[in-house]
């Protein structure tokens, strides 16, 4: 091979930024064609069958109180004559549960009196190992569910951040990002003057983008100067600004254990742990679980703790898992016979359903189910479903309750 033809075939920085700004375009235009006319994503309707199935009233009963309440928010019907609620009138009728019917923690099982706010991390070492899918579909799930949900997107990819339709490279390029609220000079803002309200009712977000890369570095010199607080409070503070507002918070993390992750699992009350069953896998998360270990006292150290720092629970999540699949049933198996009932139950299956969502920046609980495979789409809510409920019960027993 000739020089020239060497030549021809080399990439520098400015043909990188090429690539970089086509593919830009590119996805901006893919997501103005999704969602247009509107410049924002929006939540689709409810089915009476799914309302049911979010708040626990029976199709009967609240068939019953559409007819006989008047004071009963009242559904969008179709031509077919089909009842169809939002998700802002789904949580119309938990208060009108809440007021005139029996088990009320049912209607609104958020915090109580006396309830501390619950942080969960969703970690691992490893990319690919469904952090982002998973924290995002508990987001929302439990967002359906009546809990007030903040999801914070630490990940300087800002996967999180570009599910909900927004353009981190774009809209947050050097500000209104977490780091505005972690960072060390005079430019730090609260938490509550990033925090997002987006189109899923009662979920808000904190943004991510790349400039929470510079987290990292600027922490290493932030520990050399002795600036307090130290990277270990930072969150937690800013958390305690905003926490009467919200039942619980999510954490969507880097695939590193690097100071960002650290501020995180810190600042946590729970964590889940995301691993795909595969030996590979599986050697990663036993080499983050090692270093994870000499950190935390690490941490320790930079909180002035005289006790371990502990969480409520700590449970791993089989993560795209295909039962059918002979190998990663084994390393299932072997997982569970390991850490035992650290283990959830109930795995995130992988689904085409949940990756075909994906494609236009959307979840199983946006999609429209008309427009895939009933069998498909079904399966993936369920294993969203399950996964997202199991999590939940571990949030009520946090919280002392049955």
């Amino acid at each position: 091979m000739n020089e020239m033809s060497l030549l021809e075939r080399s990439f520098n920085s400015d043909r990188i930024s090429q690539f970089a700004e086509s593919l830009a375009h590119s996805l901006d235009r893919q997501m103005k064609n999704a969602f247009r006319p509107e410049e924002r994503k929006m939540l689709r309707l409810f089915s009476a069958r799914e309302v049911s199935e979010l708040t626990g009233i029976s199709i009967s009963n609240l068939n019953t109180r559409l007819a006989d309440d008047p004071d009963f928010p009242q559904p969008v019907t179709d031509a077919r004559g089909h009842r169809w609620f939002s998700a802002e009138k789904i949580d119309q009728i938990r208060d009108r549960m809440y007021t005139t019917g029996k088990n009320v923690l049912s209607y609104r099982p958020g915090r109580q009196a006396g309830d501390a706010l619950q942080v969960l991390s969703f970690v691992n070492f490893k990319g690919g190992s469904g952090k982002s899918t998973s924290s995002c579909h508990v987001a929302q799930r439990l967002a359906l569910r009546g809990y007030r949900v903040l999801l914070v997107d630490a990940d300087a990819q800002a996967s999180a951040t570009t599910m909900f339709g927004y353009r981190p490279e774009i809209e947050f390029q050097d500000k209104g990002t977490l780091y505005d609220c972690l960072r060390y000079d005079q430019d730090q803002v609260g938490i509550e003057h990033i925090i997002k309200k987006t189109y899923f009712h009662n979920l808000d977000l904190v943004p991510a983008g790349l400039v929470l890369s510079e987290y990292e570095t600027n922490t290493a010199y932030a520990l050399g100067q002795r600036i307090s607080p130290t990277f270990a409070e930072r969150l937690t503070i800013q958390l305690g600004r905003v926490e009467a507002n919200y039942d619980l918070v999510i954490i969507d993390c880097p695939p590193q254990l690097g100071f960002t992750t650290l501020t995180a699992l810190a600042a946590s009350s729970a964590l889940i742990v995301t691993v795909v069953p595969s030996m590979l896998d599986i050697a990663s998360m036993s080499q983050f679980l090692s270093l994870a270990g000499d950190l935390f006292r690490t941490i320790q150290h930079h909180t002035n703790r005289p006790e371990p720092i502990s969480w409520n629970f700590v449970k791993f999540l089989l993560t795209r898992y295909e039962p059918s699949d002979g190998p990663q049933t084994q390393m299932a198996a072997y997982l569970r016979a390991i850490l035992e009932d650290e283990v959830l139950t109930e795995p995130m299956l992988k689904s085409t359903a949940i990756s075909d969502a994906g494609m236009t920046q959307q979840t199983v609980y946006e999609v429209d189910p008309g427009k895939f495979v009933k069998k498909t789409i079904e399966r993936a809510v369920q294993s969203c479903n399950a996964v997202s409920d199991e999590i939940e019960s571990l949030i009520q027993r946090s919280w002392g309750r049955t």
